[in-house]
């Protein structure tokens, strides 16, 4: 076994497994973060780093990555143990505790958080030839790092929240900027879509409604793209450096799915105490499924909150519920 048993393990290092950590540090459990990224952060810096985010309480917008520095420094500060590239492969309940088996070896805990996320990044492909042949050869799904666009000739794809983002993050980097979509409404905030249609209006951004792409061209690289009117099969030649497909992503939640834990629709279901049907495991964040669930960092934070604390009652049935307001817990004063 890799280590002595913890109180809680938390399973995945995004904004809700690392608010879990802070929060299980704060109840004064001993507690450990296991994630399959080789960095903590999750999506914030994994796959928009440089995007800002507008709906987090307490910051009127705050670039994901330095949300995820803020995120990282208070869970650190109750010292959890932290694995990284390590995937849970399977659960296993043994006398009092579960074992969690990994790739380096077994963690032992008394209760588990799953905050996986959506589970693995697999982003919804384009279905078009070209599309896996120029993969990271001018194919992109995410912006880690805005200046690989300057100069550039930018097409992206989608109608949501990242395609809408990264198209005004970019429109002042790219040497022109164009945006496909496969029909005239939104999955994207309103905000952003007023901001985006004012881009257009200035001439900053080239709108394509109601196109989707059907050929992707070039050699080495993408030099190309070949769009088409959905409604009248008319086609389009549009020059292409870097083509951002923001169709979202496929959850995929992998091992999980071998661990007993119910699962509907690719989420794991809970109640309103974030129990899954197996004692003494709960989930938190997107991955989650229940009645009224919201996509939201900030909704991460309070199911986090909400399952460490049913997990404090469950190692400790005489622990205090409600732990008081931590302006006077002494775990603050030391």
């Amino acid at each position: 076994m890799a280590d002595e048993i913890r109180d809680i393990t938390v399973i995945g290092g995004g904004p809700t497994g690392l608010f879990a950590a802070f929060y299980a540090g704060m109840r004064s459990m001993s507690c450990r973060i296991i994630d399959s990224l080789p960095e903590l952060g999750g999506q914030l810096t994994a796959l928009y780093p440089e995007k800002y985010i507008f709906d987090v309480g307490g910051f009127p917008k705050v670039l994901a990555k330095d949300l995820a520095v803020s995120l990282i420094d208070q869970a650190m500060q109750f010292k959890p143990d932290i694995v990284l590239d390590e995937q849970v492969e399977d659960v296993q309940w043994l006398k009092g505790h579960f074992a969690l088996h990994c790739g380096g070896g077994a963690h032992l805990t008394k209760t588990i958080v799953i905050a996986g996320g959506k589970g693995a990044f697999e982003p919804m492909p384009l279905r078009c030839p070209g599309y896996e042949d120029m993969m990271h050869r001018g194919i992109e799904y995410s912006v880690t790092d805005p200046e690989a666009f300057r100069g550039k000739r930018v097409v992206v794809v989608g109608g949501g929240d990242s395609a809408l983002d990264f198209v005004l993050m970019l429109k002042d980097v790219a040497a022109s900027m164009t945006l496909v979509h496969r029909r005239d409404g939104w999955r994207a905030h309103e905000v952003t879509v007023q901001r985006m249609q004012e881009a257009v209006a200035l001439g900053e951004v080239e709108l394509h409604t109601f196109h989707e792409v059907r050929e992707i061209l070039g050699e080495s690289h993408v030099e190309k793209l070949t769009i088409y009117e959905n409604r009248t099969d008319e086609e389009l030649s549009l020059g292409c450096d870097i083509l951002l497909s923001c169709l979202g992503f496929k959850p995929n939640l992998g091992p999980v799915r071998k661990w007993g834990v119910e699962v509907t629709k690719n989420r794991i279901t809970v109640d309103q105490l974030m129990r899954t049907n197996i004692e003494g495991i709960y989930a938190a964040g997107d991955i989650v499924s229940y009645e009224g669930k919201l996509d939201l960092i900030a909704s991460g934070f309070s199911e986090a909150a909400i399952a460490v604390n049913h997990a404090v009652r469950y190692i400790d049935p005489s622990a205090r519920m409600n732990p008081g307001h931590s302006t006077n817990m002494k775990v603050f004063n030391k």
